[in-house]
């Protein structure tokens, strides 16, 4: 087997291939463009698109080249994939400063110092903006019957559920495959990788490239990733964990891994450090916090550098101790109305997925405390003065949540 594909299985990120066999003989015989596409939908990535981006990681270190197709044009229609509504409509200036924004992100974690392997950045705004709807049916949508339209997951969950389904999204999978049809032809790419909700739009690529121009493409899948408690990937109790650090501070990035459920450790660091699989098995009986807090060191050091992964652990290690100050948490701005209530409204707008009767649960068991005292009258009010005296108090939940809370 290939080994970028052997490498490609053994951390996790294999589901679904179109043609294996044929796929791994061209790998041997040489270095391919491979592409991913990501629509623009807001100014940054979450870590839900993390395993994508590893995946063009993997490819630049087996000397192929990456293309990242950033969908200026597929943004204005909507991906339908594990939707269960109509996408809300973007301006195009919006989604061209999304763009710059996400790109950024890339130019972190892929190689831009190799012309040979340096991603190429293409947004397919540039090619969908110019089809002529009458030729464009008549040239490619011959080659999509309804029939098999219809069997696609991204279609069919939405009808079965009753749920609207625009005649724009339909279109989204013939605009999809044309994505793939076009870089074939302008940038010679042999592979598109996406997630498995994707395999029916990738393979409807295949086919329109074999059709239309007789070439061999190949499509690969990763499995769509959840964490052990059920939960979506990229998503917590305070909202999507951004991968641009103006919209999720280092510290909270660097949490969101040290928090990871015991049972998806061993998974996340293959799947999201530059650990060697051995390297892996040879550490994966060790202490299982030491084991979280390298996960949460490697995937920081990644997006952020070494130096704010060492700042964010010794950040941690002063923040759970008992006499701490928080002064070096992230902040959050709490206006007066909210403070002027008592602690169980305060907790709850400050973590809105704890429940009031789970908030007065806490307060009872002593596990809810300001600036380290603990807090055991479910009506006590913050005193502004505690605030304006160093301009902000340490809010602590339990054992894990800390809070700065700043007016």
């Amino acid at each position: 087997m290939n080994n970028f594909l052997k490498e490609f299985k053994e951390r996790g990120y294999y589901y679904q291939c179109t043609n294996e066999i044929e796929l791994s003989d061209l790998l041997n015989k040489e270095n391919i463009n491979a592409y991913i596409g990501f629509d623009s939908t807001a100014p940054s990535l979450h870590v839900g698109s993390l395993l994508q981006i590893m995946c063009l990681r993997l490819l630049q270190k087996y000397g192929h080249r990456p293309i990242v197709l950033l969908g200026g044009g597929t943004t204005r229609i909507g991906d339908p994939s594990g939707k269960e509504e109509t996408r809300k409509i973007l301006s195009g200036k919006q989604i061209e400063h999304n763009i710059n924004n996400i790109k950024k992100v890339f130019k972190i974690f892929l190689k831009t110092n190799n012309p040979r392997l340096k991603p190429i950045f293409v947004n397919n705004y540039k090619w969908l903006s110019k089809l002529k709807y009458i030729n464009f049916l008549r040239q490619i949508g011959k080659h999509f019957t309804i029939n098999k339209m219809l069997t696609f997951d991204s279609v069919k969950l939405r009808l079965e559920r009753e749920q609207s389904l625009s005649y724009m999204e339909f279109n989204y999978m013939i605009l999809q495959a044309y994505d793939f049809y076009e870089l074939n032809k302008s940038n010679k790419c042999d592979l598109q990788i996406g997630g498995s909700d994707q395999w029916g739009n990738i393979v409807s690529g295949v086919e329109l490239i074999k059709r239309e121009t007789g070439n061999q493409a190949y499509g690969l899948t990763t499995p769509l990733i959840t964490l052990a408690s059920g939960a979506k990937m990229g998503k917590t109790e305070q909202g999507a964990v951004w991968l641009n650090k103006e919209m999720l501070p280092p510290y909270d990035y660097w949490q969101f891994w040290r928090n990871t459920d015991d049972r998806d450790v061993l998974k996340f660091l293959k799947m999201f450090t530059d650990l060697s699989i051995n390297e892996i098995e040879k550490i994966k009986d060790k202490n299982i916090n030491e084991l979280k807090i390298l996960l949460a060191n490697k995937a920081t050091e990644m997006l952020h550098g070494k130096k704010v992964a060492e700042q964010s652990l010794k950040l941690a290690k002063n923040t759970f101790k008992e006499n701490s100050t928080g002064e070096n948490l992230p902040g959050i701005k709490v206006n007066n109305n909210i403070l002027s209530k008592n602690i169980v409204e305060l907790i709850s707008f400050v973590n809105k997925d704890i429940s009031k009767s789970e908030i007065r649960r806490l307060i009872k068991s002593n596990a809810v405390k300001i600036d380290n005292k603990n807090i055991q009258d479910e009506k006590y009010i913050i005193d502004p003065n505690l605030i304006s005296d160093k301009g902000f108090v340490k809010l602590s939940i339990g054992k894990k949540k800390h809070f700065k809370i700043t007016n």
